[in-house]
């Protein structure tokens, strides 16, 4: 596959690791935000050839494993509604709400489930269900919302009248900026997202560099790409500088993708969000703008979301801000296992624990 295999070749990787080992001059943390950079460092064995001086951990960049509790319960309890469909992505499937059940029990149980691989699918399921409401699950960053604003559009201007969206959509980087307000967490450099930043552009983590002197890398997702993003990092963190760099460039631009941001921002408005693990953000998240609420399932099904707590022993919240690998908490591997996941980083297959548990060192 173009622009992917050929990062993927092990003589291109070889030099570049040699010269990542002679660009770490001291020890230094790097916190990849996002999930599937987790799963490629794993998958390619990167941690194992890594210098001894870099330290990777993983931050809040799996979007299933930072959806709250909350946010479970309200989608279980709408699975439940008669004549109510839920459509959704394969990963949240079997993520568990605070009662330990998940989309997948209520599925056992009759519940109208469907697994759609594209937010389009949904209008399809509308068609073919005409008597129900069906209701996509829009859970994701930004990289995933404007397939889902492109959606809404459809439906409206093909007068679907049974399609409407539960929006936790979230964004970047109001956490990365709530993450470093906290004096525990001890980072020099961000391993950027690349799905995120094709989006939002490289631009949107200059505050990071403004604010906290952060070093910040975009960043691809094949070995090689990861490799050369780390000799930027390490590079900018021997010299003591601060900046933005973009090792994605056939990818990711300064600006981002402009016309997909317009579309989102026609769509959805900003708010205040829960993060699991994070509480509430200000402005981390994205919902349906008034007009556009036909198309809002917490207005059409007049629904409220009350809180509710994690699952009992489950550490995935202190995972998700860096601060604990997956071996501290005391269910990994033992209750909680990707056959019986008891939180959402073990279900997930961006998520740190799911890696972890995998990819054991």
């Amino acid at each position: 596959m173009k622009y992917v295999d050929e990062f993927r070749d092990p003589a291109l990787a070889e030099p570049l690791i040699e010269e990542l080992h002679s660009a770490v001059s001291k020890p230094f943390r790097i916190m990849e935000v996002c999930g599937t950079h987790t799963m490629s460092i794993f998958r390619s064995g990167l941690r194992t050839l890594l210098p001894k001086g870099i330290e990777l951990i993983s931050g809040p960049g799996c979007p299933v494993c930072v959806t709250s509790a909350s946010h479970i319960d309200t989608i279980l309890a709408m699975a439940e509604r008669k004549n109510v469909r839920i459509a959704l992505f394969g990963d949240l499937f079997r993520v568990p709400g605070s009662t330990g059940l998940s989309l997948a029990h209520a599925s056992s149980k009759g519940a109208g489930v469907d697994i759609v691989y594209s937010p389009m699918d949904s209008l399809e399921l509308a068609r073919k269900y005409p008597e129900d409401l069906i209701v996509f699950l829009g859970v994701g960053f930004e990289t995933t919302t404007p397939g889902i604003a492109a959606t809404i559009m459809a439906a409206k201007n093909s007068d679907v009248d049974n399609f409407a969206v539960f929006s936790t959509h979230k964004v970047m980087p109001p956490p990365l900026l709530a993450l470093l307000d906290d004096p525990e967490l001890q980072i020099d450099g961000l391993l950027c997202p690349g799905h995120v930043s094709s989006i939002i552009g490289a631009c949107a983590y200059q505050p990071l560099v403004d604010q906290y002197g952060l070093a910040c890398v975009v960043g691809g997702f094949e070995p090689a790409d990861i490799l050369q993003a780390l000799i930027l990092l390490a590079r900018q963190i021997d010299r003591g500088e601060a900046c933005v760099e973009n090792a994605y460039i056939r990818a990711v631009h300064w600006q981002g993708n402009i016309r997909a941001q317009q579309m989102v921002n026609e769509i959805f408005e900003p708010v205040d969000m829960e993060w699991r693990g994070l509480g509430v953000i200000p402005e981390s998240g994205l919902v349906i703008r008034k007009e556009y609420e036909f198309f809002d399932a917490e207005k059409r099904l007049d629904i409220k979301v009350t809180p509710a707590k994690e699952p009992k022993g489950c550490h995935c919240g202190e995972i998700l801000k860096g601060k604990e690998l997956p071996s501290q908490c005391p269910l990994f591997g033992k209750r909680c296992t990707p056959g019986n996941p008891i939180g959402p980083c073990m279900v997930s297959s961006e998520g740190t624990c799911a890696a972890f548990y995998k990819y054991a060192e």
